[in-house]
């Protein structure tokens, strides 16, 4: 067993191993990359709070919490996220998540005070690097994430509701990618996600400004799974937790292998993922939801 250990370690390529690890960053010092450093910056901007809810039935809540700035994320909220995501990455009774803005309103993006003074070009990349390291480790969390769109997102938040599985609206609202109009263009890697979900056309249609996202046109081009009937917080929250449920009925350990595979399936060249999967097997096969299954499995056949 040690031995196969050791050629499947040796055959598994740094891409893999980025995948599998809890805690890795795609970037890193010999990228210019020095996290301590754009951390300290980040604390210099207060406020807001990016808040975290794990239920008994293995769905968590998080809610990006800044009511007064639109819930655009501050410096604090952006170092908040990553402890939040660290948090899940360790929860191993989690199964799903949804993400929400506090007040009925997603999120508007950066908080407009950090931008003002995180004003050069080399500012602005560390401030990608490690948004993109944060929702790149959120995205491969092995939960079934959704993001629950009320009101409105905006630049950086557009980018966050690429970074979930899924993502719900309410009739009146809409995912506006707003950064031509601030000059800039996607740095979270929303882009690069904008094109995984609906393609390379209708992204440019999206960033160009030419289409306009309201929850109609999300949910005819695929950007948005559903369109939930209420707009009242608590109802939409519960319409969202009921939705998510139909993904997360079962084990633990089995759904949260089905959310990992998919994202070798995603990420992984085809030798690579077919290697992962057959990790994963190892975690559930003979395990006690597999066994269960098996004694009942005339069930299946009726």
């Amino acid at each position: 067993m040690e031995m196969a250990k050791s050629l499947l370690s040796s055959s598994l390529s740094t891409r893999t191993k980025l995948l599998q690890q809890t805690g890795v960053s795609i970037y890193s010092t010999s990228n210019g990359f020095n996290e301590e450093e754009v951390k300290k910056v980040l604390q210099q901007f207060p406020g807001g709070s990016v808040d975290l809810q794990k239920k008994y039935n293995g769905i968590g809540i998080l809610t990006l919490n800044n009511p007064n700035k639109m819930n655009a994320f501050s410096g604090a909220m952006m170092l908040q996220l990553l402890e939040r995501v660290i948090e899940l990455e360790n929860w191993t009774e989690g199964k799903g998540l949804i993400v929400h803005g506090a007040n009925s309103m997603f999120c508007s993006g950066s908080d407009l005070n950090a931008v003002k003074a995180l004003a050069t070009p080399e500012d602005g990349m560390a401030l990608s690097m490690f948004m993109q390291n944060t929702l790149t480790k959120f995205m491969r969390l092995p939960l079934i994430s959704v993001a629950l769109v009320q009101g409105r997102a905006l630049g950086g938040g557009a980018e966050f509701t690429t970074a979930c599985d899924f993502r719900l609206m309410t009739p009146e609202s809409e995912i506006r990618f707003v950064h031509k109009e601030m000059g800039i263009v996607p740095s979270w890697g929303g882009a690069s996600r904008l094109v995984e979900i609906i393609g390379s056309r209708q992204a440019l249609k999206v960033l160009s400004g030419a289409l306009k996202l309201d929850s109609k046109k999300a949910l005819n081009i695929g950007m948005a799974d559903e369109v939930l009937q209420s707009s009242d917080a608590t109802k939409t929250l519960d319409e969202a937790q009921e939705w998510l449920m139909q993904f997360v009925n079962g084990p633990p350990e089995v759904i949260r292998a089905v959310k990992k595979s998919v994202c070798s399936g995603k990420e992984l060249y085809l030798e690579e993922a077919l290697q992962n999967e057959r990790d994963l097997i190892g975690t559930v096969w003979g395990g006690p939801a597999n066994l269960e299954a098996i004694a009942r499995r005339g069930k299946f056949n009726k």
